[in-house]
């Protein structure tokens, strides 16, 4: 019997025990070798972790402002789709939004608010975030390529939400694992996270046993002959 039972005695098992790094190395030993984000998303403060179950959201530049003579009820509305995929988050859904050019904001401060009261783990977007310290002062798991106040209002908007999405070279589909810390962001998908995750606990084991052995005076060559792990 796998020893969770339910996602938050998993998640709770994750915070204590891995990260991100040896999640990707399993991931790598089964084949699966595109899972990390781009190394340039990172937590807005080091000690921020996210996990929780992907909500893929899809973003496009839009500079043609609002309705009603768009071409579709989402491109009338300002930020499209936006408001709807805030309020449609879950507990325990992370808000990951990819598709624009890096020329505005992604998430701020408003949308981290909207997200905790969902209950949200927290947003992961391939492109900016801004209000940095009212995030902080959330204390709201917020990863991004960096920090820029310009708006997403006249730049772009939401148009798909619990979508199929390539961020980077990672597909990622609803429900898939989102796993980061400071170190990366690595997505777990669903039909594999049983194995992953048994892995990866095992693999932490063997690593404290390793440094253990390192810490002693074993050689760096005898401890890989001896665990195969480094």
């Amino acid at each position: 019997m796998k020893p969770w039972q339910t996602d938050a005695e998993l998640f709770e098992l994750c915070r204590r025990e891995l990260f991100s790094a040896v999640v990707g190395d399993v991931m790598d030993a089964l084949g699966r070798t595109n899972q990390f984000l781009p190394p340039e998303i990172r937590p807005l403060r080091d000690d921020m972790v996210v996990l929780g179950r992907a909500m893929p959201v899809l973003e496009a530049d839009d500079c043609g402002g609002v309705g009603p003579d768009r071409a579709t009820d989402a491109l009338n509305r300002p930020f499209g789709l936006m408001f709807r995929a805030l309020d449609d988050l879950r507990p325990g859904e992370v808000y990951l939004c990819t598709g624009s050019s890096p020329n505005y904001a992604l998430w701020g401060e408003l949308m981290s608010a909207a997200a905790i009261a969902r209950g949200a783990a927290g947003a992961v977007v391939d492109g900016y975030s801004r209000d940095t310290r009212g995030i902080l002062k959330l204390n709201f798991p917020a990863f991004s390529r960096g920090r820029y106040a310009q708006d997403q209002l006249l730049r772009g908007k939401v148009v798909d939400f619990r979508c199929r999405i390539a961020l980077g070279a990672t597909i990622v589909e609803p429900g898939d694992i989102v796993f980061g810390d400071l170190d990366g962001v690595c997505i777990i998908p669903r039909a594999i996270e049983e194995e992953v995750f048994r892995r990866a606990i095992e693999k932490a084991h063997g690593e404290r046993k390793v440094f253990d052995a390192i810490r002693a005076g074993t050689k760096a060559q005898e401890a890989w002959d001896r665990f195969g792990i480094m």
